[in-house]
């Protein structure tokens, strides 16, 4: 072992405390940044895999009924590479042991299995048999949500006929890795699942003999999506088209898309701040060795060291302090992506959701460490090679003192002793004192940012379940109906109040944006639905025009006053121009909203409805969903509760998990940034400290005069790391405005607490530990004079 490395071992033990605290920071910025790059391999592989080998299809089209003739036209258009006709309805069930209606999306498969598009993995049982027209297979979410078992029966209305549908498998499918009705944002594996049922049973039971009202296709490479989407609708038209749409538009793909694209932002964004934090720590304590050791570093190169020897020996110091924290945040953060990835699994299915150990992203955490460890050490390094033996051999020169500010504006005589110290020691010192103030500002903030996410998730179930959506129960309809139907909902058993809404396909288009969404009409003076502004007031819908909601006016770029195209998509499929009157703050899915004299005047119908929001006795709901299950013209049932539950079971569980462990990650940056601020202004002041222990100051006035300087400058850093995070925090709000969900930007007073709490306790904590190193002061050591 050369005299270097004996000399590195000592420094890292009389340090050790400090290099802990780095290596933890260091650690969380590893274990954050190969988590996420591994939860986002796993998700991307697994998506890439389930959609190639089960066939999942580019694009997508619902109509009313066609021939299946048409299916070989559209097979023809140029682009197209293969299509599946097929039969698509929704049917209300009723399943053992749930009191509430569920909804089944009944999907036509051939009766003799073959390979198809959004082809059928099959978890348990078998496919269905020819000739057995009750046969299904089942969602496994669906089957394992409600405690089925194969050979099981459950009731269900197709087209007004009562029917049993035995369970003989249960799947999986590429369409549906996130299940959910989709007009539903989330799911309710309960309430809700995929049933696959036999094509001649489905043709028979919907008298959809030689037709089909759902298709779904592949492209060709050299396809052209939207001339192709117009081409299928100028097809559809006439057979009642909903609309095409491609696969990014398609429900499942976008919000797995979604949480891929979250997670690669993240796992980037979140680490290389973590990182940064260990680089800056890393430099402050190598600032301190290179002052300390300025005669060591003369007497190696008087010994005729070269200057990179020396270098290389202030560098291995700081990948040595990194590498405990980097090996340790390498398997923090394979277990920690494998634990969210058991999850995920909960939330989207696959057949196999594989979570490898990819070398790639290891090696790029490894990478960043590497970095952080030579940009901490690059300041050291270049003052140790700039610095002459001769200069070196002698104690660095005393600052120059003059009157600072406190003497210029004459307020040194009301001040303390001590507390004139310290706001001296501060002003003289003024890169000291703000890289401190900024280093633990930067935990403050990071602390802030990671609970704003709970305060987002709150905020959205507050106002989109509690202020927005009033009602209790909404029902819909196969078809829209008379007015006085809905209007007879308030006379089944433990009806309130009943309001009526009329729910209209369109596509809205402004210049060459264009989407797909709904155009709904209601009564607001009833109070079960409430449109809101970004104030929280209360949104009237004006006598004529269109009310968007921020995110929709936003990606059709149109502002209150302008006009849009509405192109209905059944009926008549009429089209209008019809001014925007304002926005509304939703913060889920994007939807336009009408007063309901003006969407029939546009639709030319006489008050019909789609569905029907209830206001509901809970006491008599059993009674209600026993009337409601055998009501044929019903299409579905959501129930509020059971909305509720779907989005906490998914966002709030995720971005709780996440909270968590940036909460986690975010407090071990405040203690190791505050004890490391302790530690340097001890030894930076560890001989004034004795001088005053000599002069007759008490151990607790020279601890006053230490603390009292850390405590001022976390004081300093707390409101600006409110600062801080509170425009962290609205940054990530902007990246989370999707058109699915939206993240609003509320932080609540609670969390400002708990970040004042973290810090507060890890200074006070810092000052314990660094208290009893005051008390263990050799003052004859610390007084040496330097020759």
């Amino acid at each position: 072992m050369t005299p270097l490395h004996k000399k590195l071992g000592r420094d890292l033990w009389h340090m050790r405390g400090q290099v802990v605290a780095i290596s933890l920071v260091i650690m969380s910025g590893v274990a954050m940044f190969i988590s996420s790059r591994l939860l986002v391999h796993a998700l991307v592989e697994s998506q890439a895999r389930y959609y190639a080998d089960y066939r999942f299809t580019d694009m997508f089209a619902s109509l009313k009924r066609a021939p299946l003739s048409l299916g070989e036209a559209i097979a023809a258009l140029p682009g197209v590479g293969a299509v599946r006709t097929r039969t698509v309805c929704e049917v209300t069930l009723d399943v053992p042991n749930l009191a509430e209606p569920a909804t089944a999306r009944l999907v036509s498969i051939p009766e003799h299995r073959h390979t198809m598009l959004n082809d059928i993995h099959l978890r348990r049982g078998r496919y269905i048999e020819p000739r057995k027209p009750d046969e299904v297979i089942v969602s496994e979410s669906f089957f394992t949500a409600n405690h089925l078992e194969l050979g099981e029966t459950i009731g269900a209305i197709l087209n007004g006929r009562w029917q049993r549908l035995r369970i003989v498998g249960v799947g999986l499918s590429p369409e549906y890795v996130y299940e959910s009705r989709g007009t539903d944002m989330f799911p309710d594996n309960r309430r809700f699942g995929v049933f696959w049922m036999g094509e001649e049973a489905m043709r028979a039971a919907f008298n959809m003999e030689g037709a089909f009202n759902d298709l779904v296709l592949t492209t060709t490479p050299e396809a052209n999506e939207e001339e192709l989407i117009r081409s299928l609708d100028r097809m559809l038209e006439r057979y009642g088209g909903l609309g095409a749409y491609g696969r990014t538009d398609q429900m499942s793909n976008r919000l797995l898309s979604d949480e891929i694209r979250q997670n690669r932002t993240f796992g980037t964004a979140l680490p290389l701040i973590f990182m940064a934090v260990a680089a800056f720590l890393l430099n402050i304590v190598l600032a301190r060795v290179v002052s300390l050791q300025r005669d060591q570093i003369a007497v190696m190169k008087a010994f005729g060291y070269e200057h990179w020897a020396i270098a290389r020996h202030y560098i291995e110091f700081a990948f040595l302090a990194l590498l405990p924290g980097t090996i340790v945040g390498v398997f923090v953060g394979i277990w920690l992506g494998s634990a969210v990835a058991n999850l995920y699994k909960d939330v989207y299915h696959f057949p196999a959701l594989r979570f490898d150990i990819v070398p790639g992203a290891i090696v790029s955490g490894l990478l960043c460490a590497v970095g952080s460890a030579l940009l901490g050490a690059y300041a050291a390094v270049r003052r140790t090679l700039s610095l002459p033996p001769a200069e070196a051999m002698r104690p660095e020169s005393p600052p120059q003192y003059h009157a600072g500010v406190l003497e210029q504006i004459g307020v040194q005589r009301w001040i303390p002793l001590s507390l004139r110290m310290i706001l001296r020691g501060m002003i003289r010192q003024p890169l000291r004192t703000s890289l401190s103030i900024v280093g633990v500002a930067s935990a403050v903030a990071i602390i802030l940012m990671g609970r704003y996410f709970v305060d987002a998730v709150r905020n959205i179930a507050d106002v989109q379940f509690r202020i927005v959506q009033n009602d209790d129960v909404t029902v819909s309809f196969h078809e829209p109906r008379p007015r006085r139907v809905a209007h007879d909902l308030v006379n089944l058993p433990g009806v309130l109040v009943s309001e009526p809404f009329r729910a209209a396909p369109v596509r809205l288009r402004h210049g060459h944006h264009y989407r797909r969404t709904i155009v709904m009409a209601f009564d607001t003076s009833a109070g079960l639905r409430r449109l809101i502004d970004a104030r929280m007031h209360q949104v009237d819908l004006p006598p004529d025009g269109l009310i968007l909601t921020t995110k929709l006016a936003e990606v059709l770029g149109v502002e209150a006053g302008d006009m849009v195209q509405v192109e209905i998509l059944e009926g008549q499929r009429r089209q209008a121009s019809v001014v925007v009157s304002g926005t509304v703050d939703e913060l889920i899915g994007m939807t336009a909203y009408m007063q309901r004299g003006a969407l029939d005047r546009l639709l030319r119908e006489d008050g019909t409805v789609s569905g029907a929001m209830l206001a509901i006795d809970e006491s008599l709901s059993d009674n209600l969903y026993h009337e409601l299950k055998a009501m044929p013209a019903v299409a579905g049932v959501a129930i509020h509760s059971a909305m509720l539950k779907g989005f906490e079971d998914t966002i709030a569980q995720s971005t709780g998990v996440f909270t968590m462990m940036l909460s986690v990650f975010a407090s071990i940056i405040a203690i190791a940034v505050v004890y490391n601020v302790a530690r340097i202004a001890l030894s930076e002041r560890g001989r004034e400290l004795a001088s005053l222990r000599v002069l007759g100051f008490t151990q607790r006035e020279v601890s006053v005069m230490l603390f009292g300087e850390q405590a001022l400058l976390t004081m300093a850093a707390i409101p600006l790391g409110f600062f801080f995070g509170y425009r962290m925090s609205a940054a990530v709000s902007r990246m989370y405005q999707w058109e699915t969900f939206r993240m609003p930007l509320v932080i609540n007073n609670d969390s400002y607490l708990f970040a004042l709490a973290v810090v507060v306790g890890a200074a006070v904590g810092s000052a314990l530990l660094v208290r009893r190193r005051i008390a263990r002061l050799d003052l004859v050591e610390v007084l040496k004079t330097r020759e």
